[in-house]
């Protein structure tokens, strides 16, 4: 038999096989880590983008929150423990690129490489964010809280869901305007919010998750750093619209472990595409003002490089370390 004919017929016999084998994904639950603590924007949103994914996979999605480490822990665990088989996933925050950048202007070995040790698979949404405090408080704009913080240096603290998270916007708004305060990194935005409102930190640099406390009238948001205003907060300026030229808009999505085959990989990428566009879900964005930024799998790795450079410049400009 030519060995022409040998191969069609081998590749005949095998494709079947093939195809099999893939179609067995997932048999079995997947578990995606949220590096953040329960009951923030992003838990929600993830909570929310899985739920509808798994039913398009056929299988449940076990959410686990790992808070800690600026939302680095997902990550490690990824780069570290899972296995590259679609199972083990994770929400992939801006500080995936910022800590090891951070680290290695320390001369500190990275627990991650964020260009090698992950598979991109898809983006997702981004974050709408800004400066919010408490209804009692004596500020009833930005232009009031910066004026005070310029006339009392170092006496003003404020809360952030996590080290050299939400502050990289504050600091770099500090700079411009030549203004000292203190940045207080807790393990999540629940946290953050909830030392706001027990006056522990005076305000709270935090992404969406104040929301609904702000349409219920528990806090005040002052303003924004974004590039335009929110849909549901239309009186609240953006930095920029005040004069400073501070915007901090990032989007996040999902990654697996290096080698996660690209068969897998577009199952998952096609579940949660669904899902990101799905009306329940976009509910749940409209909810915290948070807007699509879908990307495919390749445009997601090409943006990776992208986000970790200007990562790279944003450590050296503003001289970050790791820990705040």
């Amino acid at each position: 038999m030519p060995i022409t004919r040998r191969a069609t017929l081998a590749a005949g016999l095998f494709a079947p096989s093939l195809a099999l084998a893939q179609s067995r994904f997932p048999d079995k639950p997947l578990r995606v880590y949220v590096p953040w603590t329960p009951g923030g924007a992003t838990d929600i949103q993830m909570r929310m983008v899985c739920e509808i994914a798994s039913r398009h996979l056929g299988q449940a999605i076990i959410v686990e929150n790992k808070p800690g480490a600026s939302g680095t822990l997902g990550a490690q665990a990824l780069a570290r423990e899972a296995r590259p088989d679609g199972y083990t996933l994770s929400q992939m925050p801006n500080g995936v690129f910022r800590m090891p950048a951070m680290m290695r202007a320390q001369n500190m070995p990275p627990p991650f490489d964020p260009l090698q040790d992950f598979t991109w698979v898809i983006r997702m949404v981004g974050y709408m964010g800004g400066v919010v405090v408490r209804p009692d408080a004596p500020w009833r704009s930005l232009r009031e809280l910066l004026d005070h913080a310029r006339a009392n240096p170092g006496t003003l603290f404020y809360g952030t869901p996590g080290a050299n998270t939400t502050d990289v916007a504050m600091t770099r708004l500090a700079r411009l305007l030549g203004i000292e305060w203190t940045a207080v990194a807790f393990r999540g935005a629940a946290p953050n919010l909830q030392n706001l409102l027990g006056g522990q930190i005076h305000f709270s640099a935090e992404t969406s998750a104040w929301a609904d406390m702000a349409l219920e009238g528990r806090v005040r948001p002052l303003g924004l750093w974004m590039s335009q205003r929110a849909v549901r907060f239309p009186d609240v300026p953006t930095f920029r619209e005040l004069g400073h030229d501070v915007v901090a808009e990032s989007a996040y999505g999902i990654a697996a472990p290096r080698g996660t085959p690209p068969a897998t990989v577009n199952i998952i990428h096609d579940a949660f595409k669904r899902a990101v566009h799905d009306p329940q879900h976009l509910a749940v964005l409209a909810r915290f003002d948070m807007p699509v930024r879908y990307l495919d799998s390749e445009a997601y790795a090409n943006d990776a490089i992208a986000v970790n450079q200007q990562e790279i410049e944003t450590v050296r400009e503003l001289g970050l370390r790791p820990g705040g």
